[in-house]
């Protein structure tokens, strides 16, 4: 790509930090007899603002149609929660017949965990595209912890592995706490029993809550504020949990249907690991092979209760059209996820790098429009795209077969054919086919997702279920949440991908030894002063493209490897 004469790009220094350095160069193609860039160091005036004012401006516009989706989407949510609220104390969850206190202290704390789960893989993974990350190590000393620890190795593959395994645990967690128990779905509000019929039998009041609160709005912080949102012990805290759950094998199938992914593509899996030892390959297969054993066995159950009609699908549904129904639900969820880690993961790169086919640039111009607010609208509106699919997906797979007469799904004991009734099994599938092998693939070929037509068509219909304004109250309960917790955009710190802030230490390493340590002098001469007697040097400073094409391959090694991949 060629850039115009005369781009900038500005580098915050992070040993200098009142002092800002500005790279100017000429184009390579200007007729200069060298072709040599035109490099020198100044410091910026106060009215610079870097270029940052069309990212900054992301306010929404409030409109009147806009004012009814925000009030009927909060109203809808208070509801739902009071709702809850009344159940649990009313001992109508299963919890809650412990102590109704117990229920909702651990069902609120497991909500914020899981809102922390949410906003931060979208921040390691979008942070992959950054150039320097040394420009934010003073500032947010956690944040940059943690990108070292998920960027070490394929640190990040682990993370987003385990932290899926977490995610579901966490919804299961929630549901023991909020959901009614059978028979039980009455509060202590004495509506009329149809209300109560749509929003606790149907689980519609859990799916509003659980998304509204603990999943959009930090998906939507974190689309923009990533390195804010992880400068902090909570972040580190569940980077470390997912990295030591991950460890455990419970996932490890999806690597192995990863590696089949690169086969069939003929594109190898990077890493910057060492070679496994034999003991580590030993350990490593093992945990595939435990792994992909119960893998196997879920979907077994899951096929064979379909094809009998042993499942909670609604009546009259051929055994076949629930098949045919659990595969296409099972592809659609899987995009919406690799979209999801695929958005993130170019959202550092330029419009020509992510954008390469038809479909692709198509894709790359809806996300950019409104100044950047597609982007966390799609993620709303595939939020509740992928719950809804779930919620199909629960009725299609959970068995539901009558323990103690003698039709157990292969024979199992009764208290086997209890646990198979709870329908976990059909998660665990549901979480290595329908999503961690898709966000693992797509952590892969980030690009090539962006680029594919089906990613087109699911974007707009996560826009268009968006505009139906049913989660809008998560931007409200988003810019709260930003306000009080005081985030900023990532570009007041990392620049934009046209002009990266630029660290003293990462200036200094592109510069030729005899130009090393001059920058703080050359900083304190006025634009434009020649010194005495001195040579205008030659330097290697990186052109626009050099960076250009220094963080693409950054980039893409990275998020190829899992060394640095949300």
């Amino acid at each position: 790509m060629c850039a115009q004469n005369d781009e900038t790009i500005t580098a915050s220094s992070s040993i200098i930090p009142s002092k800002t350095a500005m790279i100017t160069r000429d184009a390579a193609l200007s007729p200069t007899p060298s072709n040599t860039p035109e490099i020198y160091l100044s410091k910026l005036d106060d009215s610079d603002n870097n270029g940052l004012d069309d990212h900054h401006d992301r306010n929404l516009v409030m409109t009147p149609i806009t004012a009814v989706k925000y009030t009927y989407s909060l109203a809808l949510l208070a509801f739902s929660i009071i709702l809850i609220v009344s159940v649990i104390f009313n001992q109508g969850t299963k919890l809650s017949t412990v102590n109704p206190w117990l229920a909702l202290c651990v069902m609120v704390g497991t909500i914020v965990w899981l809102g922390m789960m949410e906003g931060q893989q979208g921040a390691l993974v979008g942070l992959t595209g950054v150039v320097d990350h040394l420009v934010y190590k003073e500032s947010h000393s956690l944040a940059f912890r943690n990108t070292q620890l998920a960027y070490r190795g394929d640190n990040l593959d682990r993370y987003v592995t385990g932290r899926q395994f977490m995610v579901l645990m966490c919804v299961f967690v929630i549901n023991l706490c909020g959901s009614p128990l059978p028979g039980m779905s009455e509060s202590s509000l004495n509506l009329p029993q149809i209300i109560e019929e749509i929003f606790l039998k149907t689980g519609i009041a859990m799916i509003l809550m659980t998304a509204m609160i603990s999943q959009l709005p930090p998906q939507v912080n974190a689309s923009h504020c990533m390195i804010d949102f992880i400068n902090n012990y909570f972040a580190l805290f569940t980077l470390y949990t997912a990295l030591i759950i991950e460890f455990s094998g419970v996932m490890h199938a999806s690597y192995l249907i990863q590696n089949i992914i690169s086969l069939i593509s003929g594109k190898p899996v990077k890493t910057r690991e060492e070679p496994r030892t034999r003991l580590q390959a030993s350990f490593f297969w093992l945990r595939v092979l435990m792994s992909l054993s119960t893998l196997c066995f879920s979907m077994a159950v899951t096929v064979v209760a379909l094809f009998q009609g042993k499942t909670t699908m609604w009546q009259g549904v051929p055994e076949w059209v629930s098949l045919v129904l659990f595969f296409v639900l099972l592809t659609i969820v899987g995009m919406l996820e690799g979209m999801q880690i695929a958005f993130l993961a170019t959202s550092k790169m330029r419009r020509e790098q992510r954008g390469t086919s038809f479909f692709g640039k198509k894709t790359v111009e809806v996300i950019s429009k409104k100044n950047g607010q597609n982007l966390p609208a799609f993620f709303i509106g595939r939020q509740l795209m992928v719950v809804g699919c779930f919620f199909i997906l629960a009725r299609v797979t959970t068995p539901d077969v009558e323990v103690g007469t003698g039709n157990n799904i292969f024979g199992v004991s009764d208290g086997a054919q209890a646990f198979l009734n709870t329908g976990l099994h059909a998660a665990l599938l549901m979480t290595i086919l329908a999503s961690n092998t898709w966000k693992l693939a797509a952590s892969t070929f980030p690009v090539a997702f962006v680029n594919l037509p089906f990613t087109y068509i699911l974007l707009w219909c996560g826009l268009i279920l968006e505009a139906t304004g049913i989660c809008s109250g998560a931007w409200v309960l988003a810019r709260i949440l930003k306000r009080v917790t005081k985030l900023k955009y990532d570009e007041e710190y990392v620049g934009t991908p046209e002009r990266p802030t630029l660290s003293q230490d990462y200036l200094d390493a592109q510069m030729p030894e005899s130009l090393v340590g001059q920058s703080q002098d050359v900083l304190d001469e006025k634009p434009g002063e020649d010194r005495e007697g001195a040579k205008p040097p030659e330097s290697k400073v990186p052109s626009t493209d050099a960076l250009d094409e220094q963080a693409q391959s950054q980039g893409e090694l990275d998020v190829e490897s899992g060394l640095a991949k949300w």
